[in-house]
């Protein structure tokens, strides 16, 4: 069954067709679940609940996007949810004292450095940062997406994003030079 008439099957509350759909994207999602929510538990709770609100909210499906990166957007949605349900919201910044961040910052870590370690390293920057560095450097999503994502503006996305590279760049600096590891 091609993913077209997979979806209109579930649709129509076909089961099977829904199981099927869920078991092609649920490790997927799971992965981006846990990305945001260190939890393996709430992870999964957050990916569930995703797709329960994906498969009530099918109808809206329009196909403008692909069916997985619409599906990934529930999946963000959902685990910022829960983050904000455990009263981890993201600090608020005022706006008129805050400039718009220079988008062409200069973004160089240590040549040794790899990829796990960058996440390792991202995972342990203050929430404010985290999620905005993660939606913009991992999942690629841009500022627009990210201020519908977060509730935040425009400007509060690249400031955010912004800052948030430069604490992961002195962090991984200090990580490779200046404590001994």
């Amino acid at each position: 069954m091609i993913q077209h008439q997979l979806i209109e099957a579930c649709k129509q509350n076909d089961r099977r067709a829904q199981l099927k759909l869920y078991n092609k994207y649920c490790d997927g999602m799971y992965y981006v679940a846990q990305r945001f929510i260190n939890d393996p538990f709430e992870a999964e709770d957050a990916m569930q609940e995703a797709f329960i609100k994906a498969f009530e909210k099918l109808a809206q499906f329009t196909g403008e996007v692909s069916f997985g990166a619409w599906l990934k957007r529930i999946v963000i949605n959902k685990c910022l949810d829960k983050l904000k349900a455990r009263k981890l919201e993201l600090v608020a910044i005022n706006e008129q004292i805050l400039g718009t961040a220079d988008e062409e910052d200069n973004w160089n870590v240590d040549d040794g450095i790899g990829l796990e370690e960058v996440k390792r390293t991202m995972e342990e920057l203050p929430e404010k940062y985290r999620y905005p560095l993660m939606l913009y450097l991992i999942e690629g999503y841009d500022h627009e997406e990210i201020s519908e994502i977060l509730d935040i503006s425009q400007v509060a996305s690249r400031t955010l994003v912004h800052r948030g590279k430069k604490k992961l760049q002195e962090e991984l600096k200090v990580k490779r030079h200046g404590t001994g590891y």
